[in-house]
């Protein structure tokens, strides 16, 4: 197993290499999925989107709240963790959208799961584009989490 990241240019949405994997990425805590990343998802599965709505508009009886994290199986060996990782979705007098806290608690549990299903993980740069967050703070919480796990991960860059 890696003991570091594996950055390549290319779609999170077609993620590289053999075996099971599952593709992470950051939803926001306001029940909206209409922007970013998740459009790429929307297109290629719709039960991701239907989880995540069903997820949000029954949050009062279940865990939908930052940190959680949602996964869904879309492919023989192909999941979709939705991520709740960023607090609304714009920059105001609170600053980015983006909760570093929130996604490291995500992380966790997606590399449990991630080690039960025996999966790599796959992403884009997470919290970083719409969520407005810096990737040096978003990295060392991928290495924790996941890397220093044994999870291989790659990391998406489009373009």
């Amino acid at each position: 197993m890696g003991t570091k990241i594996d950055y390549v240019r290319g779609d999170a949405t077609t993620p590289l290499g053999k075996g099971p994997k599952v593709i992470a990425h950051v939803c926001n805590d306001m029940g909206g999925w209409g922007k970013g990343f998740v459009l790429a998802i929307s297109k290629r599965w719709p039960e991701p989107e239907a989880a995540y709505r069903h997820w949000h508009r029954e949050r009062a009886s279940n865990d939908f709240a930052l940190g959680a994290v949602q996964v869904i199986q879309v492919d023989r060996l192909l999941w979709v963790a939705n991520m709740i990782g960023q607090h609304g979705t714009r920059t105001g007098s609170k600053g980015v959208p983006v909760r570093y806290e929130a996604i490291d608690t995500a992380l966790a549990t997606v590399s449990a799961r991630a080690r039960e299903l025996n999966a790599s993980v796959h992403m884009p740069r997470i919290g970083c584009g719409l969520a407005g967050g810096k990737w040096e703070r978003v990295e060392p919480l991928i290495l924790a989490r996941l890397v220093s796990d044994h999870v291989p991960v790659t990391v998406y860059d489009h373009g």
